[in-house]
């Protein structure tokens, strides 16, 4: 249900107290026999909010103590490069990691003027400072909940790859941390912030000169600029907001900012689907002030908290669903980049949707599809096979124009920027480009729904096989294929996508909320897709309701 609050400036006595919340932040201590209030590492790090329990100065005490344990354990000695985004939890969660990191002597990179670091300026950092080394490598810290409200905090680690950390590495940190707050910190290493900023091992780096000062080898600037096309852009406060100034100035590219502010409450942004703050730039609520402005500009786009998203708005159809974009950016990409590997592949994740399929075969390149989380694209993207990783939550990165490795984490300024671009050579923006492609290859109706589900529920979906969910029909159609493992590399996805000839859907259980998510998509009418998503819940619903009966495995049918 969409709240009547949506799309509509948020109450003044409904924003985040921040006050508060950072007082929480120091005085609240976990309970480590709560399961929430333990160090979890998701898909992107440890999440939750001082309020809960769930972040505060312990947790942040012991991951950071973990990650130095981790550094010796896994023989990585060079600096630590750690980015902050605008959350008003990031401040204290750095100045607190700051202290362990100079008390266990790392080398440790913060901004050079104490500002803000997209999560892709961190990764294009430590890639950039491990290139052509075989010791010392760097890693590295963002200090970010992504797109979650203002009273969320967030932390994740990044390996000497540069992109996020894989399971077998987060889930040492997670328990080592969880050991560390159990022994009441016993075992931490610390020392007062004062001490810990003028410490020899804490340097001042130019995360903004170095990121911006690249950016032409993966985007072309020149076309850009030479265009004229006009630029809107908006940060939504986060943390790519002091980048976009520099990048014009050096440039000259057509591009205005539309708002420089930040302010930890959020106060600017439009209450998102459930009457929430959320900067969520593939979110049409959250979007409404770029959405207004639309006519101004010929390509515009915003970025999430932390920089690794994207949002497209063009003149002919608004905000793009993103996955129409990673259609479009795919199709461009790989017809403009004579540098890049005949062989590099397109990487998807397989919630993500078919028309990428459809348009990969037309360019004749292999499709990787990978669960859910850009660590499955590092590899590609580091080495040159995959020239193209996105997801469908608007995420995703690119290699350079030479082929050659940019970031491993996901980039929303450089998809921004590439929409520029694309509209600067074709001529076209984005959203007519991808109608192009309908015409040739169909239109897909494509959504993504919420559905309610126990804790107990949610299990059914461990352990699922395709025998036990029985699947035989979808949409009125025969089922070609049911999966639990992603055809790219074989990985379990933690749920079950059903596939015909015209149609899919995907289920999975969240790892927050009390909810599964169905993704699901039709080539054939919007109707179609509804009866997928109808069949698709009925085939669930059935499993939950076998599973609670007496003797019910979970699963079964």
């Amino acid at each position: 249900m969409v709240s009547p609050l949506a799309g509509k400036p948020v109450n003044p006595s409904d924003l985040v107290n921040v006050p508060r919340l950072v007082t929480a932040y120091f005085a609240t201590r976990p309970d480590p026999g709560i399961p929430a209030q333990r160090v979890a590492f998701g898909t992107s790090g440890h999440r939750g909010s001082a309020f809960a329990g769930s972040f505060n100065e312990t947790h942040i005490l012991a991951v950071t103590q973990a990650i130095c344990l981790y550094r010796k354990r896994a023989g990585i000695d060079g600096p630590l490069f750690i980015g902050i985004d605008t959350h008003a939890l990031s401040e204290p969660a750095l100045a607190t990691a700051l202290e362990v990191l100079a008390a266990n002597g790392v080398d440790t990179m913060i901004d050079q003027d104490g500002g803000y670091t997209p999560t892709p300026a961190v990764s294009h950092a430590i890639l950039g400072y491990n290139r052509g080394r075989t010791s010392g490598l760097a890693d590295g810290i963002v200090v970010t909940p992504s797109h979650n409200p203002p009273e969320d905090g967030g932390f994740k680690y990044n390996p000497p790859n540069g992109g996020p950390a894989d399971t077998e590495v987060t889930g040492w940190i997670e328990r080592t941390a969880n050991e560390l707050i159990e022994r009441s910190l016993d075992g931490v290493l610390r020392i007062p912030h004062q001490r810990a900023l003028r410490a020899s091992s804490t340097h001042r780096h130019d995360y903004v000169g170095g990121y911006v000062g690249d950016l032409g080898s993966v985007v072309d600037l020149d076309a850009i600029r030479s265009s004229g096309v006009r630029i809107g852009i908006d940060p939504l406060g986060g943390a790519a907001v002091h980048y976009w100034a520099p990048l014009i100035e050096r440039t000259g590219i057509a591009a205005t900012v539309v708002s420089d502010i930040v302010d930890p409450t959020f106060r600017f942004m439009t209450a998102d689907w459930d009457g929430k703050i959320r900067m969520d730039c593939s979110s049409p609520y959250a979007m409404t002030r770029l959405l207004g402005l639309r006519d101004q500009f010929d390509v515009a786009f915003a970025n999430d908290t932390d920089a690794d998203r994207h949002g497209i708005v063009t003149r002919t159809a608004g905000l793009m669903n993103p996955n129409h974009f990673l259609a479009a950016s795919i199709s461009y990409l790989f017809g403009h980049r004579k540098g890049w590997r005949a062989d590099s592949a397109v990487g998807k994740t397989l919630v993500s949707s078919s028309m990428i399929d459809r348009v990969t075969a037309q360019l004749g390149r292999r499709l990787l599809e990978v669960p859910v989380g850009f660590k499955w694209f590092v590899d590609g993207l580091s080495d040159g096979s995959v020239g193209f990783g996105g997801e469908e939550s608007a995420g995703a990165s690119f290699l350079r124009k030479d082929g050659t490795v940019w970031t491993t984490d996901k980039d929303g300024l450089i998809l921004g920027l590439l929409a520029a671009e694309i509209t600067a050579v074709t001529g076209r923006d984005p959203s007519e480009l991808y109608t192009g492609l309908t015409d040739e290859l169909g239109t897909a109706y494509y959504a993504r729904a919420d559905a309610p589900a126990t804790a107990e529920q949610k299990k059914v979906f461990k352990g699922l096989t395709p025998e036990r969910l029985d699947a035989r029909q979808l949409g009125g159609e025969p089922v070609r294929q049911t999966l639990t493992a992603a055809p790219g590399n074989g990985q379990p996805f933690g749920g079950i996508k059903v596939v015909t000839e015209n149609g899919w859907f995907a289920a999975r259980p969240s790892g927050t909320e009390d909810v599964y998510k169905i993704y699901a998509e039709s080539f054939r009418s919007e109707d179609h897709l509804r009866q997928i998503q109808d069949d698709a819940k009925a085939l669930i619903g059935r499993l939950f309701e076998t599973s609670s009966q007496p003797g019910g495995k979970p699963g079964a049918a």
